[in-house]
């Protein structure tokens, strides 16, 4: 049986590295693959009809160069547009970002059938993984694991805009800026904090105490 993979990558490298790897696999798995460097070129490839059906896997690094033409900002992007695209073929993101909101937000945004932290894993993991998932079933890594479940269980208090709220101070974004980018009311904004600070157990505290215990959780 042949599996037909695109790697996306902008480490020529990396790439060489998973494909020596995964010829390797013990499964009875033919590889071919198929490489894109950069957004540019993955872009042209996902959007391209005449590769429609051609891949049973995609591997993205979640850390690439923008294709600003396409507002293609990361491999996240690229990742919906596999799933708009090629609804059957299955994706495994690879990241070296360890922060809980970061791999939450992709497991919300594109549930990967592969999602990985660089950090977690070795040769045999990554044919344990790759293994898993061609036999229809999800892997994700022990980080992914661990921060995903702790959001879940704190999801009333941690949603979408407060992740964002989060994210955009660790940014240093000032909040007189933030309801332009967010879209709501700078009183809202205020209001979510507070809820922001009760799920970290601050009394009273400041933005920069938000930040010290969101990276304390290791939410960012």
């Amino acid at each position: 049986m042949t599996i037909r993979i695109l790697m996306i990558d902008d480490h020529p490298s990396q790439i060489e590295g998973y494909k020596v790897i995964l010829g390797l696999n013990d499964f009875g798995y033919e590889i071919e693959t198929t490489a894109a460097y950069n957004c540019e070129r993955a872009f042209s490839i996902i959007t391209n009809p005449a590769y429609s059906g051609k891949f049973d896997l995609v591997f993205i690094d979640l850390s690439l160069p923008p294709f600003l033409e396409k507002n293609i900002q990361s491999g996240e992007d690229l990742a919906v547009l596999v799933r708009q695209h090629w609804p059957g073929t299955k994706i495994i993101m690879i990241t070296s970002h360890s922060e809980a909101i970061i791999l939450y937000n992709l497991v919300r945004k594109i549930a990967p059938e592969g999602l990985m932290v660089k950090s977690d894993f070795n040769g045999d993991g990554l044919l344990k993984a790759f293994g898993i998932i061609v036999s229809g079933k999800s892997y994700y890594s022990d980080t992914v694991n661990t921060g995903v479940r702790e959001l879940l269980s704190r999801e009333r208090y941690l949603d979408k805009m407060n992740r964002e709220i989060i994210m955009l101070l660790a940014k240093g974004i000032k909040l007189k800026q933030m309801p332009d980018i967010l879209g709501i009311s700078k009183s809202a904004i205020e209001k979510r904090k507070v809820t922001i600070k009760d799920y970290l157990c601050i009394n009273n505290g400041t933005d920069d105490d938000i930040l010290t215990e969101a990276k304390k959780l290791g939410l960012i």
